[in-house]
């Protein structure tokens, strides 16, 4: 199977990584490459054979080929196809400390990168390569410090990735929405993240979690102005532009809607409750 093993001693190196799409139909280059090679497609398919074995990788399929072992291209990958790609040398040398008597040896751990993944369209997967990449050909000051802890971060989670676990997607939007609940709910910056359309998603939600979108996202917003009103000295002003809202007013109606009372006596309770 040519497996790639990764190590948590000795974490890959990338050597180059982007992406590409087909201008016109080719064949995969035949070679020998002195690194390993991660294939991510999104539209289209790749063709290529590794050590006498046939890949088809379609949208949303991932392909880890080997260092060292011979691949190449037998059938015509089509105009239009596109991929994610990242070349990435192992760094076998273990440090000169690991040797019997040491105590690191203990935490030592490995594990196989699968060669092929199946069913990662819109997956957490496929996001982390695509801001990886971002973040590859960002003006980061710090990127080359970063780049290779990033790289071990997204194989490992690959190495583990199982595609029961992966989050139902109305947990993937309460963790979207918590994140951003300053921000205006958006039915348009839903659909750009999740690449589904607001129909859909709402729908899903409403029946995943028995409350819309936009419920959830006041209950975020009341959740963390009640943490301020209990934890600052903030003005309920402040509180209201801090969770996202621009009118005071707005917020305190909200706020007496949620809680049955002002936010001012919600703070004069939460402190008589010490």
């Amino acid at each position: 199977m040519n497996e790639i093993i990764l190590s948590n001693i000795c974490p890959p190196v990338l050597s180059e990584c982007g992406q590409l799409a087909a201008a016109e139909p080719f064949y995969h280059m035949d070679r020998t490459a002195g690194f390993n090679v991660l294939i991510y497609v999104t539209d289209g398919a790749i063709y290529v054979t590794e050590d006498g074995t046939d890949y088809a990788v379609g949208a949303g399929e991932m392909l880890f080929l080997k260092s060292g072992i011979r691949h190449y291209g037998r059938s015509e990958i089509q105009k239009g196809t596109r991929w994610y790609y990242l070349h990435f040398c192992d760094n076998i040398k273990e440090p000169k400390c690991m040797d019997e008597s040491c105590s690191a040896r203990a935490f030592k751990k490995s594990a196989a990168l699968p060669k092929k993944l199946s069913g990662l369209k819109n997956s957490r997967i496929e996001r982390m390569i695509e801001r990886y990449i971002d973040y590859f050909y960002s003006d980061d000051p710090m990127k080359l410090w970063n780049i290779n802890v990033r790289l071990f971060e997204l194989l490992t989670q690959i190495a583990v990735y199982n595609d029961s676990e992966e989050p139902h997607l109305s947990d993937k939007i309460c963790v979207y929405l918590s994140a951003n609940y300053a921000k205006p709910f958006s039915a348009a910056a839903l659909e750009k993240e999740f690449y589904l359309s607001y129909k859909y998603m709402a729908a899903v939600f409403k029946r995943e979690k028995n409350m819309t979108m936009q419920q959830y996202h006041t209950s975020v917003r009341m959740n963390n102005a009640r943490r301020l009103l209990r934890s600052t000295f903030m003005s309920v002003s402040e509180v209201a532009a801090a969770v996202g809202y621009s009118d005071a007013l707005y917020f305190s109606r909200m706020f007496r809607a949620s809680e049955g009372m002002c936010p001012s006596a919600y703070r004069k309770t939460a402190v008589e409750r010490i």
